[in-house]
Protein backbone atom coordinates (compact mmCIF):
# COMPACT_ATOMS: atom_id res chain seq x y z
CA UNK A 1 0.00 0.00 0.00
CA UNK A 2 1.19 3.62 -0.66
CA UNK A 3 -0.57 4.78 2.67
CA UNK A 4 2.37 6.15 5.48
CA UNK A 5 2.78 3.71 8.40
CA UNK A 6 2.17 5.08 12.04
CA UNK A 7 2.19 4.34 15.23
CA UNK A 8 -0.66 1.56 16.36
CA UNK A 9 -3.59 2.88 18.84
CA UNK A 10 -2.01 3.16 21.69
CA UNK A 11 -5.40 3.48 23.94
CA UNK A 12 -6.28 0.46 22.39
CA UNK A 13 -2.67 -1.39 22.84
CA UNK A 14 -2.87 -0.60 26.46
CA UNK A 15 -6.71 -0.91 27.03
CA UNK A 16 -5.97 -5.25 25.60
CA UNK A 17 -3.08 -5.41 27.83
CA UNK A 18 -5.06 -4.26 31.17
CA UNK A 19 -7.59 -6.86 30.54
CA UNK A 20 -5.26 -9.57 29.46
CA UNK A 21 -3.20 -8.62 32.74
CA UNK A 22 -6.81 -8.99 34.88
CA UNK A 23 -7.49 -12.16 33.41
CA UNK A 24 -4.06 -13.57 34.19
CA UNK A 25 -5.09 -12.63 38.09
CA UNK A 26 -8.08 -13.44 37.78
CA UNK A 27 -7.85 -16.91 36.42
CA UNK A 28 -5.02 -17.65 39.40
CA UNK A 29 -7.96 -16.31 41.83
CA UNK A 30 -11.06 -18.51 40.45
CA UNK A 31 -8.69 -21.84 39.51
CA UNK A 32 -6.57 -22.46 42.57
CA UNK A 33 -8.98 -24.20 44.32
CA UNK A 34 -9.95 -26.42 41.66
CA UNK A 35 -6.28 -26.89 40.05
CA UNK A 36 -5.37 -27.87 43.78
CA UNK A 37 -8.16 -30.34 44.33
CA UNK A 38 -8.11 -32.02 40.11
CA UNK A 39 -3.92 -31.58 39.44
CA UNK A 40 -2.74 -31.15 43.36
CA UNK A 41 -0.86 -27.65 41.55
CA UNK A 42 -2.89 -24.59 42.09
CA UNK A 43 -0.63 -23.19 39.70
CA UNK A 44 -2.21 -25.43 36.66
CA UNK A 45 -4.68 -23.46 35.23
CA UNK A 46 -2.45 -20.09 35.39
CA UNK A 47 0.87 -22.27 33.80
CA UNK A 48 -1.26 -22.84 30.40
CA UNK A 49 -2.80 -19.32 30.54
CA UNK A 50 0.43 -17.44 30.43
CA UNK A 51 1.78 -19.69 27.65
CA UNK A 52 -1.45 -19.32 25.24
CA UNK A 53 -1.43 -15.23 26.17
CA UNK A 54 2.68 -15.66 25.65
CA UNK A 55 1.87 -17.26 22.02
CA UNK A 56 -0.67 -14.64 21.41
CA UNK A 57 1.50 -11.83 22.31
CA UNK A 58 3.89 -12.80 19.68
CA UNK A 59 1.17 -13.16 17.22
CA UNK A 60 -0.32 -10.19 17.88
CA UNK A 61 3.14 -8.25 17.48
CA UNK A 62 3.40 -10.54 14.01
CA UNK A 63 0.34 -9.13 12.98
CA UNK A 64 0.61 -5.69 13.59
CA UNK A 65 3.50 -5.44 11.49
CA UNK A 66 2.53 -7.84 8.88
CA UNK A 67 0.85 -5.53 6.32
CA UNK A 68 -3.14 -6.85 6.61
CA UNK A 69 -3.92 -5.86 2.89
CA UNK A 70 -1.14 -9.06 1.65
CA UNK A 71 -3.79 -11.46 3.54
CA UNK A 72 -6.26 -10.28 0.46
CA UNK A 73 -5.52 -13.01 -1.21
CA UNK A 74 -5.39 -15.99 0.89
CA UNK A 75 -8.71 -15.59 2.40
CA UNK A 76 -11.02 -17.92 0.07
CA UNK A 77 -8.19 -20.69 0.84
CA UNK A 78 -7.89 -19.97 4.49
CA UNK A 79 -11.81 -20.24 5.05
CA UNK A 80 -12.40 -22.85 2.60
CA UNK A 81 -9.85 -24.64 5.22
CA UNK A 82 -11.60 -23.38 8.08
CA UNK A 83 -14.92 -25.01 6.97
CA UNK A 84 -13.14 -28.27 6.78
CA UNK A 85 -11.76 -27.92 9.89
CA UNK A 86 -15.53 -27.45 11.65
CA UNK A 87 -16.07 -31.19 9.35
CA UNK A 88 -13.72 -32.99 11.00
CA UNK A 89 -14.69 -32.06 14.90
CA UNK A 90 -17.63 -33.64 13.48
CA UNK A 91 -15.88 -37.17 12.64
CA UNK A 92 -15.96 -39.55 15.51
CA UNK A 93 -12.23 -40.37 16.25
CA UNK A 94 -11.21 -37.11 14.87
CA UNK A 95 -13.08 -34.71 17.36
CA UNK A 96 -12.73 -34.36 20.75
CA UNK A 97 -16.02 -35.02 22.64
CA UNK A 98 -16.24 -33.26 25.96
CA UNK A 99 -19.52 -33.15 27.96
CA UNK A 100 -21.28 -34.57 24.46
CA UNK A 101 -20.24 -31.37 22.34
CA UNK A 102 -17.33 -32.08 19.76
CA UNK A 103 -15.70 -29.01 19.26
CA UNK A 104 -11.74 -29.97 19.49
CA UNK A 105 -8.92 -31.01 17.42
CA UNK A 106 -5.75 -32.10 18.42
CA UNK A 107 -3.67 -34.41 20.38
CA UNK A 108 -4.17 -35.18 24.32
CA UNK A 109 -3.62 -31.56 26.05
CA UNK A 110 -2.77 -29.93 23.17
CA UNK A 111 -6.08 -29.11 21.48
CA UNK A 112 -7.70 -26.52 19.95
CA UNK A 113 -11.30 -25.24 18.85
CA UNK A 114 -12.00 -24.15 15.27
CA UNK A 115 -14.72 -22.14 15.84
CA UNK A 116 -12.17 -19.50 17.23
CA UNK A 117 -10.77 -19.57 14.09
CA UNK A 118 -13.78 -19.27 11.94
CA UNK A 119 -14.99 -15.94 13.46
CA UNK A 120 -11.95 -14.53 12.16
CA UNK A 121 -12.19 -16.35 9.00
CA UNK A 122 -15.55 -15.08 8.20
CA UNK A 123 -14.76 -11.66 9.09
CA UNK A 124 -12.06 -11.66 6.64
CA UNK A 125 -14.08 -13.24 4.08
CA UNK A 126 -16.95 -10.94 4.12
CA UNK A 127 -14.77 -8.23 4.37
CA UNK A 128 -13.23 -9.25 1.41
CA UNK A 129 -16.38 -9.94 -0.82
CA UNK A 130 -18.15 -6.44 0.09
CA UNK A 131 -15.04 -4.55 -0.40
CA UNK A 132 -15.32 -5.86 -3.58
CA UNK A 133 -18.65 -5.51 -4.98
CA UNK A 134 -20.18 -2.80 -2.92
CA UNK A 135 -23.42 -2.80 -3.94
CA UNK A 136 -23.78 -6.50 -4.05
CA UNK A 137 -25.36 -6.03 -0.39
CA UNK A 138 -27.91 -3.94 -1.45
CA UNK A 139 -30.13 -6.32 -3.55
CA UNK A 140 -31.83 -8.97 -2.02
CA UNK A 141 -30.33 -11.54 -4.48
CA UNK A 142 -26.94 -10.47 -3.11
CA UNK A 143 -27.87 -10.81 0.45
CA UNK A 144 -28.92 -13.87 0.17
CA UNK A 145 -25.58 -14.97 -1.23
CA UNK A 146 -24.53 -13.77 2.09
CA UNK A 147 -26.82 -15.46 4.01
CA UNK A 148 -25.67 -18.68 2.34
CA UNK A 149 -22.56 -18.20 3.49
CA UNK A 150 -23.03 -17.14 6.78
CA UNK A 151 -26.06 -20.71 7.06
CA UNK A 152 -23.04 -22.95 6.02
CA UNK A 153 -20.86 -21.47 8.93
CA UNK A 154 -23.82 -21.56 11.17
CA UNK A 155 -24.89 -25.22 10.38
CA UNK A 156 -21.73 -26.97 11.45
CA UNK A 157 -20.94 -24.50 14.67
CA UNK A 158 -25.04 -25.97 15.68
CA UNK A 159 -23.83 -29.52 14.44
CA UNK A 160 -21.08 -29.54 17.36
CA UNK A 161 -23.35 -28.19 19.08
CA UNK A 162 -21.74 -24.66 19.91
CA UNK A 163 -25.34 -22.08 20.19
CA UNK A 164 -22.99 -19.60 22.13
CA UNK A 165 -20.71 -19.08 19.40
CA UNK A 166 -23.11 -19.56 16.86
CA UNK A 167 -24.86 -16.46 18.28
CA UNK A 168 -21.59 -14.43 18.35
CA UNK A 169 -20.85 -15.42 15.02
CA UNK A 170 -23.98 -14.27 13.69
CA UNK A 171 -23.84 -11.33 15.51
CA UNK A 172 -20.80 -10.40 13.76
CA UNK A 173 -21.72 -11.33 10.69
CA UNK A 174 -25.26 -8.48 11.58
CA UNK A 175 -23.02 -6.15 12.68
CA UNK A 176 -20.68 -6.23 9.12
CA UNK A 177 -23.92 -6.10 6.96
CA UNK A 178 -24.83 -2.54 9.02
CA UNK A 179 -21.50 -1.40 7.96
CA UNK A 180 -21.43 -2.50 4.39
CA UNK A 181 -24.82 -0.84 3.96
CA UNK A 182 -27.32 -3.34 3.81
CA UNK A 183 -31.01 -2.19 3.02
CA UNK A 184 -32.66 -1.84 6.83
CA UNK A 185 -35.96 -4.39 5.52
CA UNK A 186 -33.42 -7.22 4.47
CA UNK A 187 -31.93 -6.54 8.09
CA UNK A 188 -35.28 -6.34 10.44
CA UNK A 189 -35.96 -9.76 8.11
CA UNK A 190 -32.95 -11.53 8.85
CA UNK A 191 -33.46 -10.73 12.87
CA UNK A 192 -37.06 -11.92 12.89
CA UNK A 193 -35.71 -15.11 11.23
CA UNK A 194 -32.89 -15.42 13.78
CA UNK A 195 -35.18 -15.14 16.66
CA UNK A 196 -37.70 -17.35 15.34
CA UNK A 197 -34.42 -20.12 14.41
CA UNK A 198 -32.98 -19.17 18.30
CA UNK A 199 -36.65 -20.49 19.65
CA UNK A 200 -37.12 -23.50 17.30
CA UNK A 201 -33.54 -24.13 18.78
CA UNK A 202 -34.46 -23.84 22.28
CA UNK A 203 -37.87 -25.95 21.80
CA UNK A 204 -35.95 -28.45 20.11
CA UNK A 205 -33.36 -29.31 22.29
CA UNK A 206 -34.92 -29.82 26.36
CA UNK A 207 -31.45 -28.86 27.81
CA UNK A 208 -31.99 -25.28 26.04
CA UNK A 209 -35.33 -25.59 27.01
CA UNK A 210 -34.74 -26.43 30.73
CA UNK A 211 -31.94 -22.85 30.38
CA UNK A 212 -34.92 -20.88 29.82
CA UNK A 213 -36.92 -21.90 32.44
CA UNK A 214 -33.54 -21.16 34.78
CA UNK A 215 -33.20 -17.68 32.94
CA UNK A 216 -36.63 -16.83 34.01
CA UNK A 217 -37.34 -18.30 37.41
CA UNK A 218 -33.85 -18.61 38.69
CA UNK A 219 -34.53 -19.06 42.38
CA UNK A 220 -37.51 -20.89 42.10
CA UNK A 221 -35.34 -23.69 40.25
CA UNK A 222 -32.24 -23.16 42.26
CA UNK A 223 -31.46 -26.53 42.89
CA UNK A 224 -31.57 -27.48 39.07
CA UNK A 225 -31.74 -25.63 36.07
CA UNK A 226 -31.29 -21.75 37.56
CA UNK A 227 -28.46 -23.40 39.82
CA UNK A 228 -25.80 -21.38 37.98
CA UNK A 229 -27.37 -18.35 37.58
CA UNK A 230 -28.26 -17.77 41.28
CA UNK A 231 -24.48 -18.91 42.44
CA UNK A 232 -23.61 -16.26 39.85
CA UNK A 233 -25.88 -13.75 41.19
CA UNK A 234 -24.68 -14.43 44.94
CA UNK A 235 -21.11 -13.93 43.93
CA UNK A 236 -22.16 -10.70 42.23
CA UNK A 237 -24.14 -9.47 45.62
CA UNK A 238 -21.56 -10.46 47.92
CA UNK A 239 -18.59 -8.06 46.16
CA UNK A 240 -20.78 -5.00 47.06
CA UNK A 241 -18.94 -1.87 46.21
CA UNK A 242 -15.10 -3.05 47.07
CA UNK A 243 -15.65 -6.38 47.31
CA UNK A 244 -13.98 -9.34 49.48
CA UNK A 245 -11.03 -9.31 48.97
CA UNK A 246 -8.55 -10.81 46.02
CA UNK A 247 -8.62 -14.81 46.50
CA UNK A 248 -11.11 -14.51 48.86
CA UNK A 249 -13.83 -15.93 46.80
CA UNK A 250 -16.29 -18.82 48.63
CA UNK A 251 -18.15 -19.62 45.38
CA UNK A 252 -14.72 -20.77 43.67
CA UNK A 253 -15.03 -23.81 46.52
CA UNK A 254 -16.46 -25.68 43.53
CA UNK A 255 -19.89 -23.86 44.16
CA UNK A 256 -20.25 -21.50 40.98
CA UNK A 257 -19.43 -24.32 38.01
CA UNK A 258 -17.49 -22.40 35.35
CA UNK A 259 -15.81 -19.91 37.66
CA UNK A 260 -12.43 -19.53 35.61
CA UNK A 261 -14.29 -19.59 32.41
CA UNK A 262 -17.20 -18.52 31.61
CA UNK A 263 -18.53 -17.23 34.77
CA UNK A 264 -14.85 -15.32 35.99
CA UNK A 265 -17.13 -12.28 35.80
CA UNK A 266 -19.08 -13.49 39.02
CA UNK A 267 -15.58 -13.84 40.92
CA UNK A 268 -14.58 -10.03 39.84
CA UNK A 269 -17.84 -8.78 41.18
CA UNK A 270 -17.34 -11.09 44.49
CA UNK A 271 -13.65 -10.42 45.02
CA UNK A 272 -12.96 -6.66 43.69
CA UNK A 273 -16.99 -5.45 44.02
CA UNK A 274 -18.90 -3.03 41.89
CA UNK A 275 -15.37 -0.96 41.51
CA UNK A 276 -13.68 -4.11 39.83
CA UNK A 277 -16.60 -5.31 37.52
CA UNK A 278 -16.98 -1.55 36.52
CA UNK A 279 -13.53 -1.37 35.71
CA UNK A 280 -13.91 -4.31 33.02
CA UNK A 281 -16.74 -3.01 31.57
CA UNK A 282 -15.36 0.50 31.03
CA UNK A 283 -12.38 -1.29 29.98
CA UNK A 284 -14.72 -3.31 27.03
CA UNK A 285 -16.23 0.17 26.42
CA UNK A 286 -12.81 1.64 25.78
CA UNK A 287 -11.68 -1.48 23.17
CA UNK A 288 -15.12 -1.04 21.32
CA UNK A 289 -14.71 2.77 20.84
CA UNK A 290 -11.52 2.66 20.01
CA UNK A 291 -12.05 -0.04 17.40
CA UNK A 292 -14.81 1.44 15.78
CA UNK A 293 -12.82 4.89 15.77
CA UNK A 294 -10.61 3.00 13.52
CA UNK A 295 -12.89 1.41 11.55
CA UNK A 296 -14.01 5.11 10.65
CA UNK A 297 -11.09 6.30 9.60
CA UNK A 298 -9.52 2.91 7.65
CA UNK A 299 -7.57 3.86 4.56
CA UNK A 300 -9.89 1.63 2.75
CA UNK A 301 -13.47 -0.13 2.32
CA UNK A 302 -11.40 -3.48 3.20
CA UNK A 303 -9.92 -2.39 6.26
CA UNK A 304 -13.14 -0.42 7.77
CA UNK A 305 -15.06 -4.15 7.07
CA UNK A 306 -12.57 -6.16 8.69
CA UNK A 307 -12.22 -3.46 11.43
CA UNK A 308 -15.71 -3.47 12.39
CA UNK A 309 -16.21 -6.95 11.93
CA UNK A 310 -12.80 -7.62 14.55
CA UNK A 311 -14.44 -5.04 17.10
CA UNK A 312 -17.35 -7.00 16.68
CA UNK A 313 -16.46 -10.22 17.69
CA UNK A 314 -15.05 -9.05 21.11
CA UNK A 315 -18.29 -6.76 21.37
CA UNK A 316 -21.07 -9.46 21.19
CA UNK A 317 -18.76 -11.76 23.22
CA UNK A 318 -18.33 -9.40 25.92
CA UNK A 319 -22.00 -8.33 25.77
CA UNK A 320 -23.39 -11.95 26.23
CA UNK A 321 -20.87 -13.34 28.48
CA UNK A 322 -21.59 -10.17 31.02
CA UNK A 323 -25.38 -10.73 30.34
CA UNK A 324 -25.39 -14.43 31.38
CA UNK A 325 -23.12 -13.64 34.18
CA UNK A 326 -25.83 -10.86 35.13
CA UNK A 327 -28.98 -13.33 35.00
CA UNK A 328 -29.80 -10.40 31.99
CA UNK A 329 -29.47 -13.67 29.18
CA UNK A 330 -30.20 -17.16 29.42
CA UNK A 331 -26.99 -19.41 30.39
CA UNK A 332 -24.95 -20.41 26.51
CA UNK A 333 -21.47 -21.06 27.06
CA UNK A 334 -19.54 -18.21 26.09
CA UNK A 335 -16.34 -16.88 27.32
CA UNK A 336 -15.37 -13.91 28.20
CA UNK A 337 -12.57 -12.39 26.01
CA UNK A 338 -9.04 -11.81 27.63
CA UNK A 339 -10.27 -12.37 30.65
CA UNK A 340 -12.03 -15.95 31.13
CA UNK A 341 -9.50 -19.32 31.08
CA UNK A 342 -8.87 -20.69 27.71
CA UNK A 343 -5.79 -21.35 25.10
CA UNK A 344 -8.01 -21.01 21.65
CA UNK A 345 -10.10 -18.11 22.46
CA UNK A 346 -7.36 -15.86 24.39
CA UNK A 347 -4.88 -16.36 21.27
CA UNK A 348 -6.85 -16.05 18.06
CA UNK A 349 -8.54 -12.78 20.37
CA UNK A 350 -5.31 -11.62 20.01
CA UNK A 351 -4.14 -12.00 16.52
CA UNK A 352 -7.26 -9.67 15.66
CA UNK A 353 -6.33 -6.94 18.67
CA UNK A 354 -2.79 -7.61 16.32
CA UNK A 355 -4.35 -7.04 13.06
CA UNK A 356 -7.04 -4.19 14.80
CA UNK A 357 -3.62 -2.40 15.25
CA UNK A 358 -1.98 -2.51 11.94
CA UNK A 359 -4.79 -1.23 10.56
CA UNK A 360 -4.75 1.59 13.09
CA UNK A 361 -1.06 2.09 11.79
CA UNK A 362 -2.75 3.50 8.22
CA UNK A 363 -5.76 5.00 9.59
CA UNK A 364 -6.34 8.85 8.91
CA UNK A 365 -5.73 11.39 11.23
Amino acid sequence: MSFKKKQPDIVLFLTTFLLLSIGVIMVLSASSYHAMLFYDNPYHFLKRQLMWAGLGIISMFFFMNFDYYKTKRLIVTGFIVTLVLLVLVLIPGVGINVKGSSRWLGVGSLTFTPSEIVKLAIVFFFARAMSMDTEKIKNFQGFLSYLAVLGIVVALLLLQPDLGTTIAVAGTAFCMFIAAGARLSHLFGLAFTGVLGVIGLIIQEPYRLKRIVGYLKPFETASNEGYQTVQSLYALGSGWLFGIGLGNSRQKFLYLPERHTDFIFAIIGEELGFIGVFLVILLFFLFIWRGYRIALYAPDRFASLLAVGLTSIIAVQSVINIGVVTGSLPVTGITLPFVSYGGSSLTFSLIGVGILLNISRYCHK
